[in-house]
């Protein structure tokens, strides 16, 4: 089946990384004029709004198409046969990271409009032909009614028909540009460096315990000293108890005093 006799509504996204967002935007915009197209949207900056599919009119996916707050986000509308050429000349504004293009076949849905505009105004002529030939007023009320409701039938298929026919002409290309960002290169040390460090971290270590002890070492000949002092207070005090105690313990032995009397 030709694919040139189907109605198919393309939309397009890619991803771009620049060095001035705001340039490369203005570039997309510019890109989508000389088309003889516009702009649909655009956000650049940090307002955290994120795109817009145009075709269903929800929000995109992050994950599939991200999107950074230092950035930019432009949708425009480019004649279908023009959107390949457009989408080859984002690479001359930056690095193109990512690119999709989806097709939706729409086909059945214009036929089917195109029948039900077509069984419309078919009604509507009779109906006109109906209120031409009335030969009563209230036929002629009748018929005026039900024409008014088939003419507000008609155009809902009409206008829905435009839209899908817009949608078919115009594709819609969403561009996300986010700023370059530089990237720092490691640079491993090698296994002399490796024990240089080692060295010098141990060389390090030690010199903060010797630091430390010479802090310690004072205090600690203090405690000593003060250790040595309540060790002779407390000798001392023992020495005085015993000998205070010793002739109370004489006179009350019996023992001693019969060895006395003999």
């Amino acid at each position: 089946e030709n694919t040139a006799e189907r109605d198919i509504i393309t939309t397009a996204s890619a991803t771009v990384v620049v060095d001035d967002v705001t340039v490369a935007a203005r570039a997309v915009s510019n890109a989508a004029v000389a088309r003889d197209r516009y702009v649909e949207s655009m956000n650049v900056g940090t307002s955290g709004e994120v795109p817009i599919d145009p075709a269903t009119g929800m929000a995109y996916d992050s994950m599939t198409y991200p999107y950074s707050s230092e950035g930019a986000w432009v949708t425009v509308r480019v004649p279908t046969d023009q959107l390949a050429g457009l989408i080859d000349e984002l690479s001359d504004m930056g690095q193109v990271t990512a690119s999709s293009i989806n097709r939706q076949d729409v086909t059945e849905q214009t036929v089917d409009l195109e029948a039900r505009i077509e069984a419309g105004q078919a009604s509507v002529d009779r109906l006109l032909e109906l209120m031409a030939q009335a030969t009563s007023t209230a036929d002629l009320i009748a018929a005026e009614a039900a024409l008014a409701e088939r003419q507000a039938t008609l155009e809902s298929y009409q206008q829905q028909l435009d839209s899908l026919e817009g949608l078919i002409e115009l594709s819609s290309l969403t561009v996300t540009i986010t700023p370059r960002v530089e990237t720092v290169e490691a640079n491993p040390a090698g296994f002399g460096d490796g024990i240089a460090a080692g060295w010098n971290g141990l060389v390090a270590t030690l010199n903060g315990i010797v630091v430390a002890l010479g802090f310690l070492i004072p205090w600690i000949a203090a405690i000593a000293v003060i250790g040595l002092v309540v060790w002779g207070i407390i000798r001392l005090v023992r020495g005085a108890r015993r000998t205070k105690d010793a002739p109370a313990r004489q006179g009350s032995d019996p023992d001693a005093g019969a060895g006395t009397d003999a």
